[in-house]
């Protein structure tokens, strides 16, 4: 079954949010919707998120699933807000677990933080089948980029998050904890072992010059015209490009706040003694300044 989709693309983060629909029954799911955010405000928007709730009450549709494709590093997610708004059970990859009790340490969440995805509606196994509508639906673990990434399989569409960007675009790093590049190879030939029409859509694109944002491939012309994974380009040969890349990559402007924020389920932190919340950065001293 073909389901019904519209893309929404946030600037600032270079990210696709979809709205995909069954065309018979109305029911729909929202996958990888953007928290606008001010770092250095520290204030969020809605502007992102309200185009989305715009489009599904224009649409008569009902959304079932909030799906997050992993703890994405470089926007907040707008998935409780949009629960608020328009309900659907919020869920993501069981790797999820590895990622929280990574950050738990890492960033000294507060004691009673639980690294179990119970902050979730639904963690998917790989391999799980889910309904939307009469639309049939597959959760993918391909791991590789982070040890959480999921990628949605909705009819004859693919949803693949980060793993895959366009052909001329290549490949996400894998570089976060919990990255491995060969990891990443043998997820992506999971997917591009589909059939050859199969449409992917990708949850970000930064175009070469001379192009504008686009969304949509398909296993073929991944195939045939990637620069990371055609067909010819071996394991070894991807491991070797994949980490001279992320070599020379600096870190995501938002990687810890947006991180603290999406283990959350997009909830921010609990408030301090003064009624506020806040996001933890940490600090490595530069040489002779520490005591």
């Amino acid at each position: 079954m073909h389901p019904e989709f519209t893309p929404f693309f946030h600037a600032a983060s270079s990210t696709w949010s979809y709205v995909v629909s069954d065309p018979d029954s109305g029911a729909a799911a929202v996958i990888d919707p953007v928290l606008d955010f001010d770092c250095a405000a520290g204030s969020s928007g809605t502007a992102s998120a309200d185009a989305i709730i715009a489009h599904v009450h224009a649409s008569r549709l009902s959304v079932a699933w909030i799906l997050e494709t992993h703890a994405h590093a470089d926007h907040l997610t707008a998935a409780p807000y949009l629960k608020r708004r328009l309900g659907g059970r919020i869920a993501i990859g069981a790797g999820i677990r590895s990622v929280q009790a990574h950050f738990a340490a890492v960033l000294g969440f507060e004691p009673g933080f639980r690294s179990d995805g119970s902050q979730f509606d639904h963690l998917f196994a790989d391999d799980e089948r889910f309904a939307i509508g009469a639309l049939a639906a597959q959760a993918l673990a391909v791991p590789g980029h982070t040890s959480d990434s999921v990628a949605y399989r909705i009819g004859d569409a693919l949803f693949v998050g980060d793993s895959l960007f366009m052909p001329d675009v290549g490949t996400a790093r894998c570089d976060f904890p919990g990255g491995d590049a060969g990891m990443l190879f043998d997820s992506i030939r999971r997917l591009l072992a589909l059939t050859d029409d199969t449409r992917i859509f990708v949850c970000h694109d930064y175009p070469p010059a001379g192009r504008g944002p686009r969304c949509q491939t398909t296993v073929r012309e991944q195939r045939t015209t990637s620069i990371h994974v055609r067909d010819g380009i071996d394991r070894d040969a991807f491991i070797a490009l994949r980490t001279a890349r992320d070599r020379s990559l600096g870190m995501p402007n938002l990687l810890y706040p947006a991180i603290q924020v999406n283990v959350r389920a997009g909830m921010l932190p609990p408030a301090e003694a003064n009624g506020v919340a806040y996001l933890k950065i940490p600090l490595t001293p530069a040489a002779g300044t520490a005591e």
